[in-house]
């Protein structure tokens, strides 16, 4: 099976859309570097190549989607197949990179008429789904109250991404302070070492001049 997977890494960010083109057989995968114990919303699209028209269609009919979550340490957190347009969502259980996979479930062969896909994907960090809250939201104060909920959670999200980076930085500050004191404690040793193979030479040196009775 023709597999080809793109790893694209983006700095944290409350959102990223954007969209990419595919092959029918191709996998693309992104990375994401989460904080733990956080939502994630993801929202795609998928369009399909129109040999006659030279254009994209505004969907990929007959095709659905798969969509894999996974960690580093080969945690799975989603494996499911959509449809060619659909909503994933799930939450990190530690923090890291976490890589999100898309392939469609083509089983026609590039090289028998495979076609190019268009997928557009919007990656949604920390937050519910506010529209949809909003519609069903049946007076303005339950619309208000469903925006400051959402206010809320974004401040949260935003708090729990600055001590994540905050947590980054001081391990990044005690490993490259142990680095330095190990480049120090090398070079000391590397003095010794020097002074001491100078000090046996010139004894040396000087044994052999006495034994030749040269001094």
């Amino acid at each position: 099976m023709h597999k080809l997977t793109f790893l694209l890494s983006f700095c944290f960010s409350l959102s990223t859309a954007f969209y990419f083109h595919v092959g029918e057989r191709e996998e693309k995968c992104i990375i994401e570097d989460i904080p733990s114990d956080t939502l994630i919303t993801g929202h795609f699209k998928t369009q399909q190549w129109d040999f006659g028209r030279h254009d994209f269609l505004e969907s990929a009919p007959g095709l659905g989607m798969f969509v894999a979550v996974t960690t580093y340490s080969d945690e799975v957190l989603l494996s499911k197949l959509y449809g060619p347009q659909g909503t994933f969502y799930f939450t990190s259980h530690s923090p890291g990179e976490h890589i999100i996979c898309l392939q469609s479930n083509s089983t026609r062969l590039v090289s028998f008429g495979g076609s190019k896909l268009r997928i557009h994907l919007d990656i949604r960090v920390g937050e519910h789904d506010l529209d949809a809250a909003i519609t069903q939201a049946k007076d303005k104060v339950n619309e208000v109250s469903f925006k400051l909920e959402h206010l809320i959670e974004q401040i949260e999200q935003i708090v729990k991404e600055q001590n994540y980076q905050r947590d980054r930085e001081e391990k990044f500050r005690m490993t490259s302070e142990d680095t330095n004191s190990n480049v120090l404690w090398w070079a000391f040793t590397q003095t010794l070492i020097f002074i001491s193979v100078g000090i046996f030479q010139m004894k040396s040196l000087k044994d052999f001049f006495i034994a030749k009775k040269l001094v």
